[in-house]
């Protein structure tokens, strides 16, 4: 009798630990998932914060967001929406100030941002002849969902627009730019056999190889704790509210299958990104492709470099007709 009270303690005892043990486990992967995909402010703004700068540095961020601002307001701007493959009713900003042009540029922004953060870069293009399409990925901006895309269902997202201007514009080139995650959504899109043939090239600046891959660095860095046990119950709860397999969400899988001329760029000293991971990408790309490094740039710092908008444009101008 004894015997069996105290066999019936250590069960309930390991009952009670095993219990604990997994709420605690969910808790974690709950904590990643709302840090990491569910929609709301992130912890990651890309670039220099304001404190971080010169007096000088400053003053030249101010004057270039006055330009900036100064042109988007005198630009012929319209606001579009469609539905996605899901049913969410996603937004994007139409710069149209070159009506006579087929030029197309379809940029797609980074995590935690939203389209009006890719406004800078946008201003180049359009100075260069372009018309400009600005999406809010879902999950950001004035796009519906309530998760971050991570590139893979953006994917599909970027396709709808593309064909959106093909069919508005029968006479387009569009040029797909991304940075950062829409980088990768960028790569993973010219993966699609469905993708419009009016693509004529894509850039990709800083993106990443795969999901599993960033949320791996991004939980190990969050939470310095043994990573795969979490990466598994995350893509569970992703599968589940999200409705898509982490596993399958790949950019060098999709490389394999790439038909589109792509231009790889990444900071050298990207830690946020890791610098390999463009390597990566780029050895698995089946298209024709260049690669250009920037040496001592951060994460999306790659522009600073005098020569970027140089190499974009060189690119661009051999595959538009």
């Amino acid at each position: 009798r004894v015997i069996t009270m105290k066999t019936k303690t250590k069960l309930m005892i390991a009952a009670g630990a095993a219990a604990g043990a997994a709420a605690s486990y969910y808790g974690v992967c709950e904590l990643a998932y709302n840090r990491f995909i569910r929609r709301g402010p992130k912890f990651f703004a890309m670039g220099p914060q304001e404190d971080a700068l010169t007096e000088e540095q400053r003053a030249e961020r101010r004057q270039r967001q006055e330009a900036v601002q100064s042109w988007f307001a005198a630009s012929q701007v319209l606001d579009l929406t469609l539905t996605s493959f899901d049913g969410l009713r996603l937004h994007a900003t139409q710069i149209l100030n070159h009506p006579d042009s087929d030029k197309w540029i379809v940029m797609a922004h980074g995590y935690g941002a939203d389209s009006l953060a890719l406004l800078p870069r946008a201003k180049t293009f359009d100075e260069a002849g372009f018309n400009v399409l600005l999406p809010d990925l879902r999950g950001h901006g004035l796009s519906e969902g309530d998760y971050v895309g991570m590139g893979w269902n953006d994917r599909r997202d970027l396709i709808a627009w593309t064909d959106r201007i093909a069919s508005e514009h029968p006479a387009s080139q569009i040029v797909l730019f991304g940075l950062s995650m829409g980088a990768s959504a960028v790569m993973m899109a010219c993966g699609e056999e469905d993708l419009s043939d009016h693509v004529v090239c894509a850039i990709e600046d800083c993106g990443y190889t795969s999901v599993p891959a960033i949320a791996e660095k991004q939980v190990r860095s969050a939470f310095g704790i043994a990573t795969q046990p979490v990466l598994i119950g995350l893509s569970t709860l992703i599968k589940m509210r999200c409705g898509y397999s982490v596993w399958e969400a790949s950019a060098v899988e999709q490389l394999r299958q790439c038909r589109v001329p792509m231009l790889f760029i990444h900071g050298e000293e990207d830690d946020f990104v890791p610098y390999d991971m463009v390597f990566e990408n780029y050895y698995a790309c089946a298209s024709e492709k260049e690669l250009y490094t920037v040496p001592s740039a951060g994460h999306c710092e790659a522009c600073r470099s005098p020569h970027y908008d140089e190499r974009l444009f060189r690119f661009i101008r051999r595959f538009l007709h």
